[in-house]
This record gives structure tokens, sequence and C-alpha cells, in this order.
């Protein structure tokens, strides 16, 4: 069916530079979730859908809003000499992310370990790094890969491994249904670096998991 995306439920689209006179602007965001509501066959007019579209999309800005972020905001002044050579771990960090297939949540934990070279990063920046990449679109190995590229970017350490564990609402609420599996990634950067007893250590700090 065709939709006019200029005049939506009395509103118009906030691109148009003359709306007319009383009509209330609409934001892309709000215009695409009162296209979703109409094609599901809703009554935009009913009362507990009215502000659905509004609603829609300030829950939109904040899931996405690791767009108008970047590391070294959310890392600011965090960054600190190093006290030691030993092991820094991260573990169970929650986050919740958008599948970018489906547009669907996805959710879980990731943890994090590195081996500091010369500095540290502050332990509240490493859920920040996770939530900055978490609230997009995302799949998860692009979220577990990002993470670590990030550390590296931010502290330069001998090495880092991070493990995601995840559940998709795209394989649980469509597709294969499958209500009982998970999903785990890993990805590490430096680990040549390392003895193999490092290592072991590195990897089995991430393990104990919830």
């Amino acid at each position: 069916m065709a939709v006019d995306l200029t005049s939506l439920n009395g509103k118009t689209l906030n691109s148009n530079p003359t709306p007319a006179a009383g009509a209330q602007s609409l934001s892309m965001t709000e215009m695409a979730g009162t296209l979703i509501l109409r094609d599901a066959g809703e009554d935009l007019g009913r009362e507990g859908i009215l502000r659905t579209p509004a609603r829609f999309a300030k829950a939109m800005d904040h899931l996405t809003s690791g767009y108008t972020q970047t590391v070294e905001e959310v890392v600011g002044e965090g960054v600190f000499e190093a006290e030691g050579p030993g092991l820094v771990s991260v573990r169970n960090v929650e986050f919740y992310s958008l599948c970018e297939h489906h547009m669907l949540p996805f959710w879980g934990t990731a943890s994090v370990a590195y081996y500091p070279k010369k500095k540290i990063v502050g332990l509240s920046k490493i859920p920040r790094i996770v939530d900055l990449f978490s609230r997009r679109f995302q799949v998860q190995e692009r979220l577990t890969r990002e993470v670590a590229h990030a550390l590296v970017s931010v502290v330069d350490p001998r090495a880092v491994a991070v493990r995601v564990k995840a559940c998709h609402l795209c394989m649980m609420m469509r597709g294969v249904e499958k209500q009982n599996s998970d999903t785990v990634t890993e990805f590490s950067v430096g680990l040549e670096s390392l003895t193999e007893h490092e290592t072991q250590r590195l990897w089995s700090s991430l393990e104990n998991e919830r």
C-alpha cells in the first residue's frame, strides 16, 4: 500500500522546510515507528499508541548513542601509568545491543583481560568502551573485535583478550526459535609477545563467567 511520507497521523516529516501551519514536526525515527505500526495494522489514533512513535524514537536514540561518541571521549582522562606488569581482568560487563541483520536485541556479558605495558586504563572505562560499541547496530563478532582494538588504541598493552557471551532474539523469537542457546566469541591481540604460562593465565581469567 502506498503511503504519503510527508504526512503521517497529522504530523509532517521535519525535513520539510515549510510544514503546514499548526502541523507538528515528525523526526525520521518517529516516522519509522509510525510506519511500522501502520504496516502492522494498528490504529494510530488509539490512546496507547498515540505517543509510541515518540517513545520509540527516544529509545532508539539511547540504544544507538554509540554512533555519537568516540573511544577518546568515553575514556577521557582515565589513562594512568602502569603500577606493574600484572594481569588486569574485568569480567561479566553486561551489555545490550541490536543485531544489524534483523534490528532485534542481543544481550549478554563481555569480559576483558590485558597485560599492561606502560599504561593502564581506569576500570570503569572498560564498561564504557563496551557500551560505546554495543549501542550500535552490531554483530557479536565485530563487537568483540572492536572492544579489543579500542583497548589497544588507548593503552597499547602487551596483549589483550576479549570474550563475549550473548543471547540473540533473532534466534529466539523467530527463525530457528531456540531458547536455550548462547553464542561465545573471542578475540585477542599480542599473544605472540606472551609466554605460554601468561597466555594460559590470560584466557583462564575470562573463563569463570556467570
